[in-house]
This record gives structure tokens, C-alpha cells and sequence, in this order.
């Protein structure tokens, strides 16, 4: 339909909307990125590049030659075996068979292993076993291969965890104890992701991947940091992934400092310094999408807070390009025409070195 653009809205809702009304769009996006980040909004040259992308005839796009990058994921392989509801196939294969269908069939760069109970928490338990299928598994693998979890410090809280809830004491006034609530809980993630790291370090892990980090807040985050330095102490060598749960770290705690700088409120391009002195090789930004809003909005928003990030970054930045962040909509099959899109616009207007 001429003047028109077949497009999506943020939660996959497939629409044709007006040429006008998607470059104003993503005017819009960039420039709510850059009034929040306190950033560059994209140049006029980049918005136009970014509407050829989205305004492509083609269902799938990709980078030109000589502009590939690599890709790391966390759980890439699981989609093989998990069931259809939540976004799998649903193959009847183990998870070591579907890495190695992933690395050989895929083509994957890196491979990932992660228990189905993706936290740090449930995982201590059976630790021993999970050292066993990883090391069983990278003896038949060529690609590396990280280990992922989440730290998810929710789960130290009551009633899964032995920590009072801090919301229940944010509600009765108790702001103090709310904090102090959060630094235990601290702790108690901090023994639990040693422990796993350690034991995985001894059967030659090649890398872990710190999965949705920050979710419960500011604590959580300042926790995963003192750990990532404690790892390189202990295993100089390890590549490290830190990858975010959102776009701005959530204030929860509110008074939580990694090496003299407050955590709470940190946008991407903040969020990778800190994360690059402790340590870390890659860095993950995830920018949230707005469901109510198009694609093309979503995703000049996100471009632009990558750019400002790869801008001042210097480890590796791979932004988190699944399900509901960096502009790919929230649903469970995520749609290839924006997948592909935002793989292109992340790499050659965002400058993303990996997705």
C-alpha cells in the first residue's frame, strides 16, 4: 500500500502505518532517550538510515558484509527443548544435545548452558551435578561456552527466602530495615554465587554470565559487582558477561554505592563504566520497550541509548536483543522482521560490537 510502512507495535501487533507517521516516530523515540539519558538524540543522517531499515520492502534485512558481529545468548540452545508455551519447540533432546545442535546446525559463535531454574539460589543444591553435564558437554563442543544464571536476590526474601521481605517493611514505614533487608539478602547471593562459580571453575568453566542483573535493584547489583572482582581474583582468566535486567537500575535499596558511586538511576552509558572497572569483558544493556508504543519508536529509543553506551564504552557491548528489550516487541515468538531490524540498526547506527 503506497505511503504506508507494514511495521509492528511494541507487544507484535502487525500495522501499516503512514511514512510521516514512522519517521515521526522515530524522531520521538530518540528524543525520549535522550531527554531520560541526558544524551544524544540520533542525527538527522541516522534517523534516515534507521527509517530505510525499518522502511525495507524485504521481511528479513542484515548488516552489509564486513559489518558481522559476534553473538553470545543466554539460553539460545534451550529454545530446542523448551515447550511451545514458553517460546520453545519442544524437541525431545537434553540440553546437551540441543548445544550441540545449536554450535553445528545454528552455527552458533558461543554456545550456553543453564539449569531450567535459571537463578543462583535453587542452583547451589545441585551444583555438583550441573559441573558434571557442563564439563561432559564442552568436551564435545569447539565454540566457547558460558555457564548463565540469574542472581534474581528476590528469591533470599520471604516467603522463598529466610530474609524478611523489604516491600512489606518499605509499606510499614520501616526504611531502615528495608535496606538492612536487602545488604543480607546480599550476602546470602554472594555465598551462593562463589560457591557455584568455584565449583564450575574446577571443571574448567570458559565463561559465566551474569543473566538479568540488577532485577531486584540497586543491592542486587552492587552484590554482582564485588563478585565479578572476587571471581577475576580468583580466576583472572574467566570471561565474564554482565548482562542488565532493564534500562535505569531500579533505586529499591537506594543508598547502595559500588566504589564510591550511587547505583540507583543509572542509564546504560553509566551503568558501563562501573560495570567495566569491576572487571566484566562483555556488557549487556537491555532498554525495556514500550508495549503501547511502535516499533519504530522503540526502537530509535533503544539505538540511542546504545550509541551513547558504545560511545564511551571500552569492553565489548552487546545489547540484550530478546523478547521485550532493545526494541524487539514483548511476545513469546518474536517476529523475524523486527528481529532482523534491530540485529542491523544495533550494529551499523548503534555500534554494537555483539548482540
Amino acid at each position: 500500500m503506497s505511503g504506508y510502512i507494514l511495521t509492528r507495535m511494541g507487544d507484535g501487533e502487525r500495522v501499516s502505518l503512514p511514512t510521516d507517521e514512522v519517521r515521526a516516530d522515530i524522531i520521538a523515540g530518540t528524543e525520549e532517550a535522550a531527554a531520560k539519558g541526558n544524551i544524544p538524540p540520533l542525527t538527522s543522517e541516522e534517523i534516515d538510515e534507521l527509517y530505510d531499515i525499518i522502511a525495507d520492502k524485504n521481511r528479513i534485512v542484515s548488516v552489509e558484509p564486513g559489518n558481522e558481529v559476534v553473538m553470545t545468548d543466554d539460553g539460545g540452545a534451550m529454545l530446542l527443548v523448551l515447550d511451545q508455551p514458553d517460546g520453545g519447540l519442544g524437541l525431545s533432546m537434553g540440553r546437551a544435545e540441543a548445544i550441540y545442535a545449536y554450535e553445528r546446525i545454528c552455527c552458533a559463535d558461543t554456545v550456553h548452558l543453564g539449569h531450567f531454574d535459571y537463578s543462583f539460589k535453587p542452583l547451589k543444591a545441585i551444583i555438583s551435578l550441573e559441573a558434571n553435564e557442563y564439563y561432559n558437554a564442552s568436551l564435545m563442543t569447539t565454540t566457547p561456552m558460558f555457564y548463565g544464571s540469574q542472581p534474581n536476590m528476590g528469591l533470599y526474601f520471604t516467603p522463598d527466602g529466610p530474609v524478611r521481605n523489604p516491600t512489606e517493611l518499605f509499606q510499614a514505614g520501616d526504611i531502615k530495615g528495608a535496606q538492612d533487608a536487602q545488604d543480607e539478602a546480599g550476602e546470602y547471593m554472594r555465598e551462593d554465587i562463589l560457591h557455584v562459580v568455584k565449583q564450575l571453575s574446577e571443571v574448567g568453566c570458559e565463561g559465566i554470565n551474569f543473566d538479568t542483573a540488577g532485577s531486584s535493584g540497586d543491592a542486587e547489583l552492587r552484590v554482582v559487582l564485588e563478585c565479578v572482582e572476587e571471581i577475576k581474583r580468583i580466576n583472572p582468566g574467566m570471561p565474564i558477561i554482565v548482562g542488565m535486567s532493564g534500562e535505569f537500575v531500579l533505586g529499591m535499596h537506594g543508598a547502595a554505592e559500588y566504589k564510591g558511586k550511587k547505583l540507583a538511576g543509572m542509564y546504560p552509558h553509566e551503568q558501563v563504566g562501573i560495570i567495566e572497572e569491576a572487571g566484566t569483558d562483555i556488557y549487556g544493556p537491555a532498554i525495556n520497550v514500550n508495549c503501547s508504543k511502535s516499533f519504530p519508536w522503540n526502537l530509535a529509543r533503544a539505538v540511542t541509548f546504545v550509541k551513547a553506551t558504545s560511545a564511551v564504552a571500552n569492553i565489548p557491548i552487546h545489547p540484550n536483543v530478546g523478547m521485550g528489550v532493545c526494541g524487539i516487541p514483548m511476545f513469546e515468538q518474536t517476529p523475524i522482521d523486527c528481529v532482523t531490524r534491530v540485529a542491523k540498526a544495533m550494529v551499523e547506527i548503534g555500534k554494537a560490537d555483539g548482540l
